[in-house]
């Protein structure tokens, strides 16, 4: 088993794979920004004493050491989940503001790079680093499948998720010498947040014909929990029903 960080723990994809992970026996913390949805969620998993969280806000370095500090235990995966979704609000005539473009790279690469390497050189024995990043890292948004392209699809969501999987590699080289492996899982659209209109051209535009449900998200997170000595590092894993095949 598994003593796993997961940052962003309360959000649709982090609750479900805190839950998932806790049901199948590994030891979990995650981090929240809400102490209300913290303690939800430890309530829904029955007050389960393998599963915690950390209270914190991803703003700077004393951000980092508040959850290094707060550790209840030296894990070996940690997996970096976080995101505002303040981040991808669109403004006047379909801006983002440099602020939203630099706190959605600051979300998805700084500080992950430095909450990695701050849990490493604080003795936790991480094995796996693990990305939760999205098609849209890989591909560029489709603007059929949006009702108002320009107003519904932020342009530096993408591009942070192009360059967290690029951080991934870069990564994966420079811990190869400590036995981490550094992997990413793109997921393409989940059920739940959108309305049917929309699930009817998303579904039209994708080989398997369907979004991706809550059954789809962790069992890619459990390939890398029971796989501890395959050696795989630096890829990609693509869970979109085969979106980005062409």
């Amino acid at each position: 088993m598994s003593n796993v960080l997961i940052t962003g723990g309360t959000g649709k994809i982090g609750s479900n794979l805190v839950k998932s992970m806790v049901a199948d026996g590994h030891t979990v913390v995650f981090t929240t920004t809400d102490k209300n949805k913290g303690e939800l969620l430890i309530g829904q998993l029955f007050n389960n004493k393998n599963v915690s969280y950390i209270e914190v806000k991803f703003e700077n370095d004393l951000s980092i050491n508040r959850i290094v500090d707060n550790m209840p235990f030296n894990i070996d995966c940690v997996i970096h989940n976080a995101r505002n979704i303040r981040t991808s609000i669109i403004g006047n005539e379909g801006k983002i503001t440099a602020e939203q473009f630099s706190e959605e790279l600051f979300l998805a690469v700084t500080f992950p790079y430095l909450l990695s390497d701050s849990l490493i050189d604080n003795g936790n024995k991480i094995k796996d680093i693990i990305f939760i990043s999205s098609m849209y890292g890989v591909v560029v948004p489709t603007p059929s499948l949006y009702k108002d392209f320009k107003m519904q699809s932020p342009v530096n969501y993408g591009v942070a998720k192009a360059a967290q999987i690029h951080l991934a590699k870069e990564m994966a080289v420079r811990l190869a010498n400590k036995e981490v492996r550094v992997n990413c899982i793109s997921y393409g659209g989940v059920e739940g947040r959108v309305d049917d209109d929309f699930l009817e051209r998303y579904k039209s535009l994708t080989p398997m014909n369907r979004m991706l449900n809550e059954t789809d998200l962790y069992p890619p997170i459990q390939f890398f929990l029971n796989n501890k000595s395959l050696a795989i590092t630096g890829e990609n894993i693509k869970i979109d029903g085969g979106w980005t095949i062409s």
